[in-house]
């Protein structure tokens, strides 16, 4: 019911030339569109019931990511729902929680984790931007950049460096200090770059305590890569789709160019990519509740999957659709970019492949 009630909505209210108004106008992304996914309960659904929420799990999760993926969808649902408000569910302490995810079940609130930065690689935990004692509190220095859904954000997620190790500090977007620079990633979606300039935090920002960073966001990114993956995975099947119906109705010699054999084989190639995505994608939701080693394994090979399946079917869906594959006004262009942000999220799948490689492979199971 949920996926059917998610996929009646994206059909209904997220068509693609929807999706390209959208895209050129104000944020990059629509309030009105936003307020009523927090109407449909989209927003509070990860977040346990005593906070407001209704204690969905990763499969719930997995189920509206990959609808939301079909569409293309740009509201900050990634980056509230799944990144700031993970940190939020796994080290958020009540107060922080209950003064924060009602505000976002209702639409009302929107923040964004603050981790990226120039120079580092894709997937770090140990960040250069400092924390710094201040009385109380703290004063945080350094630059952030890819913040998705930065510019809207009414707090940040920040990971700084402690004496202690790597913590996490809820920011708020108008603090003193903050310069806030909007920009468009290459898929189309909303980022920006964050600096603080001895920004002053309380000390109720921290998340956790310090030196918890680094564990907060490993298991932030294992929740972030299996929500990625189902993402991904309803990129893919709507591609599929659209490039099946393209060979169906292009004409070339007189007859539609899927009765050619050889372009037969090549659609082929891509259900089988995605039927390969789709079940490491299930495996990564449903890793979500396992033991820590089992988990970062599990969905390491979901995201070597999805970042290979995704190339494929990117590339071949180009290459089938011809030159339109590329323009500006088709779809299967802006899949294919989506695609290749998504496995450059939080480690591309040769990152998660030497991972794997290191620790020997998965575990095998009963």
């Amino acid at each position: 019911m949920l996926g059917e009630s998610v996929e009646r909505f994206v059909a209904e209210r997220y068509d693609f030339e929807t999706r390209l108004r959208i895209a050129r106008e104000g944020e990059g992304w629509s309030r009105a569109i936003w307020q009523e996914m927090a109407e449909l309960g989209l927003l509070a659904l990860p977040f346990a019931a005593e906070d407001g929420g209704f204690g969905g799990t990763g499969v719930e999760t997995m189920i509206v990511m990959e609808a939301l993926g079909r569409a293309l969808v740009l509201e900050p649902y990634f980056s509230t729902v799944v990144l700031a408000g993970g940190a939020l569910r796994i080290a958020g302490s009540a107060g922080q929680r209950q003064a924060r995810v009602g505000r976002i079940a209702a639409g009302e609130h929107l923040m964004a984790l603050a981790h990226y930065e120039p120079g580092a690689p894709r997937h770090f935990l140990a960040p250069a931007t400092a924390a710094k004692r201040d009385g109380e509190g703290w004063r945080v220095t350094g630059r952030k950049i890819a913040v998705i859904h930065g510019a809207s954000a009414n707090e940040f997620v920040v990971s700084a460096a402690t004496d202690a190790g790597t913590a996490l500090f809820i920011v708020p977007a108008d603090a003193g200090g903050i310069t806030i620079a909007a920009r468009r990633g290459y898929d189309g979606v909303p980022v920006a770059e964050v600096a603080f300039d001895s920004t002053p935090v309380g000390a109720e920002a921290l998340l956790g305590a310090p030196g918890e960073g680094e564990t907060i966001l490993g298991r932030l990114f294992d929740e972030a890569n299996a929500a990625l993956a189902a993402e991904a995975v309803g990129i893919m099947a709507d591609t599929v789709n659209l490039t099946t119906e393209y060979l169906k109705t292009r004409v070339q010699f007189g007859v539609p160019i899927g009765s050619f054999q050889a372009l037969q084989h090549r659609a082929v190639d891509m259900l089988v990519q995605l039927e390969l995505a789709r079940s490491m994608a299930i495996l990564a939701a449903l890793s979500l509740g396992q033991p820590d080693e089992v988990r970062h394994r599990n969905i390491a090979a979901a995201k070597a999957q999805i970042g290979r399946s995704g190339r494929v079917i990117g590339q071949q869906a180009v290459q089938l659709h011809g030159a339109i594959g590329i323009t500006a006004e088709y779809k299967v262009g802006h899949a294919f970019k989506r695609l290749t942000a998504i496995d450059a999220l939080f480690g591309d799948a040769d990152h998660h492949i030497d991972f794997l490689a290191e620790r020997g492979g998965l575990l095998a199971t009963a």
